[in-house]
């Protein structure tokens, strides 16, 4: 459970909501982390930023990058 209370769906601006509604689409809820960032929108932008850039890269194959984020996960004792 996270320590801090991430922003309610129906409360999230525009752009935020619609990322949220999308993760929430394709993993039955939206990532904890994100809920996090979009307490402050400049910090959610930023970080969307970051994922977007290096999606667009192509330079980490996307399996690598799903086995990454599991294993920062598992090491944080994240349920992803």
């Amino acid at each position: 459970m996270a320590r801090i209370k991430g922003v309610e769906l129906e409360a999230a601006e525009d752009y935020t909501g619609r990322v949220l509604g999308a993760q929430a689409k394709k993993w039955g809820a939206p990532l904890l982390n994100h809920l996090l960032y979009a307490r402050r929108p400049s910090i959610f932008r930023g970080v969307r930023g970051m994922w977007n850039g290096i999606e667009a890269s192509g330079l980490i194959d996307a399996k690598l990058q799903a086995l990454v984020n599991r294993r920062v996960a598992a090491l944080n004792h994240c349920e992803f």
